[in-house]
């Protein structure tokens, strides 16, 4: 597979993730019992109610990559202000991506390349309809779609809260599952049978500084067969610090066209 490839699929995964606080220990959450009386409204109030706020990060974030005999690790810097823009860069700046809600764009120096455009792209390497939003809440440990917006059936799965629409979506498939401490993501999926795509979640947390974030983050992508998986790792991470985000792709470069 050509590099190109895989850092935009790690692009479409690494959109954002952030914590709170910098150079302090942490510990993984453990814990929590469910209550099989609590309906699927209450436990969705929770979910909403136990997401923190901030304004930028920074920090570093290891990634293991595989697409069947392809595999890579790497470390990159990352940079985000909430909503706005997510900034990356590989070590020694050779490959740097800059992503907005309108935009995805990154270039590549060792193939001399840059890509320009929608969310169409990653969308096609990840099997799955994918905007800036949906990106950051599967980052965040976030539900990808807004609960508020239907109605769910709950069921304790596994010592989780796992929640299912009550009217089958005609095109997809979506299911998640919530654990009982802090009522956070522990996996989510959305799926097209139809399709033969696949896209799934799955969560470790740590509390820093009284925050539930995620630790951990698997993410497992299928489409016809193909299978992709990257593993996140979160380091060195700070919120609220002055930064700036800057890119330009250098002259000369080819430019990646859909096919």
């Amino acid at each position: 597979m050509n590099l190109h490839k895989n850092i935009s699929k790690i692009a479409a995964t690494l959109v954002l993730l952030f914590t709170l606080g910098a150079c302090k220990s942490t510990k993984s959450i453990t814990g929590g019992e469910v209550n099989s009386r609590l309906s699927a409204k209450n436990i969705i109030s929770a979910h909403y109610s136990n997401q923190p706020q901030f304004k930028t990060l920074r920090g570093r974030v290891k990634i293991d990559y595989a697409n069947g005999d392809d595999s890579q690790g790497v470390n990159v810097s990352l940079r985000m202000e909430k909503d706005k823009v997510i900034w990356m860069s590989a070590p020694l700046g050779v490959v740097k991506a800059h992503i907005t809600p309108n935009k995805v764009s990154f270039y590549n120096k060792l193939q001399n390349e840059y890509f320009d455009g929608d969310f169409s792209y990653l969308s096609d390497l990840l099997g799955t309809e994918l905007d800036f939003e949906k990106v950051q809440n599967l980052l965040l440990g976030n539900a990808v779609l807004d609960l508020r917006k239907e109605k769910f059936n709950s069921e304790v799965y596994k010592g989780n809260y796992q929640l299912k629409p009550r009217k089958a979506r005609e095109l997809f498939k979506i299911l998640f599952q919530l654990e009982p401490k802090n009522f956070k993501i522990a996996a989510q999926e959305i799926s097209q049978p139809d399709n033969a795509r696949q896209l799934m979640a799955k969560y470790t947390y740590q509390d820093i500084s009284g925050n539930i974030l995620p630790d951990e983050v698997k993410i497992i992508a299928e489409e016809a067969g193909d299978l992709t998986t990257i593993d996140l790792s979160f380091r060195n991470l700070e919120l609220n610090k002055p930064m700036n985000f800057p890119y330009k792709v250098p002259k000369g470069y080819d430019k990646i066209t859909l096919k």
